[in-house]
């Protein structure tokens, strides 16, 4: 590695033509001489005044001199100056080391994501989710659950559920019934229909996709807006109302796990770990590996970095 450090200084000392091809014996700084300017540099310079900068050791490498450097810190700095005074390196960048920290950073972030503990225990938990289908926030936690509802298939009770308001016009409460009647009578395409409209929205193209009987689903709608009342140039949407007023529900998403409101990260792994955290027995399935990425809001295939567990759409 200190090879390859010194290779990489002297190749950029040739390429900005700072190398000492050239010098005369004049222009070469002798070990102290580079020692006090590197000194004097760094305290006029590089530190917050009043620190006390000293360089402990000079050698040579090649055209450089190599320094270790004292500002008080404990540390000492790795630091290389050219022999003619000209160039400073303030600091050579460990390759293995900066990896790691960023890795480090990496998990740190990871850990700061929210698993949540469900205190109600079940044999088989009752997962319930309330969105808006075009709630940029309710797609996300979408595209985070379904992997981990189709790994725990049977072993859990889920239920995809809506708020009983709209905040995204007529085509909201249209795209509410056509879901609502899917996961009601063709449960089993739900999924399949969701995945393909959560990459952009494009109902018609994904219920030919999933398979989807549409005029079955057609028939469930118009018996649904009958039932419901629903118009879908208002904002209200009843078909969960009972539901969502039991649980408080006040926007998109809400998870509720046995009853109560959940609030977790909404990357596949982290809702896996909290829907897991509401058994009495945890199943095998619950060690399965999901994707710890968060996905972004809206529709698409996209992650973002973080987390965004309080984002959502509310009036």
């Amino acid at each position: 590695m200190k090879k390859i450090i010194i290779a990489t200084l002297l190749f950029s000392l040739v390429l900005t033509g700072c190398s000492l091809k050239g010098k005369t014996a004049a222009q070469i700084l002798k070990p102290e001489e580079a020692k006090a300017k590197a000194e004097k540099f760094i305290t006029d310079n590089l530190v917050q005044a009043g620190t006390k900068v000293t360089v402990k050791e000079i050698t040579e490498e090649n055209d450089l001199y190599k320094l270790k450097v004292d500002i008080g810190s404990g540390q000492d700095i790795e630091s290389y100056i050219t022999k003619d005074g000209q160039n400073f390196f303030p600091q050579v960048i460990n390759i293995a080391e900066l990896e790691k920290q960023v890795a480090d950073q990496n998990a740190q972030v990871a850990g700061q994501k929210e698993t949540a503990t469900v205190t109600t225990k079940s044999d088989k938990p009752i997962v319930e989710l309330f969105v808006m289908s075009y709630c940029p926030y309710g797609t996300q936690i979408e595209k985070g659950i379904i992997p981990a509802v189709e790994a725990l298939g049977d072993k859990i009770d889920f239920k995809l559920k809506f708020c009983d308001y709209t905040m995204h016009g007529a085509k909201e409460a249209e795209e509410n019934l056509r879901q609502y009647c899917i996961g009601k009578e063709q449960s089993g395409k739900l999924f399949s229909y969701m995945n393909c409209f959560l990459k952009a929205g494009d109902s018609d193209s994904c219920l030919n996709e999933a398979g989807v009987d549409t005029g079955k689903m057609d028939s469930c709608v118009a018996a649904a807006t009958k039932e419901y009342a629903i118009d879908v140039n208002s904002t209200d949407f009843a078909i969960y109302k009972d539901d969502a007023q039991k649980y408080g529900v006040q926007g998109s998403p809400t998870l509720v796990i046995n009853g109560g409101q959940v609030s977790s990260s909404r990357d596949s792994a982290n809702l896996l770990k909290t829907i897991c955290s509401a058994f009495n027995n945890t199943p095998e399935e619950c060690s399965k590996t999901l994707s710890s990425e968060t996905p972004a809001a809206g529709f698409g295939t996209g992650v973002v970095a973080g987390d965004s567990t309080s984002a959502g759409c509310a009036q």
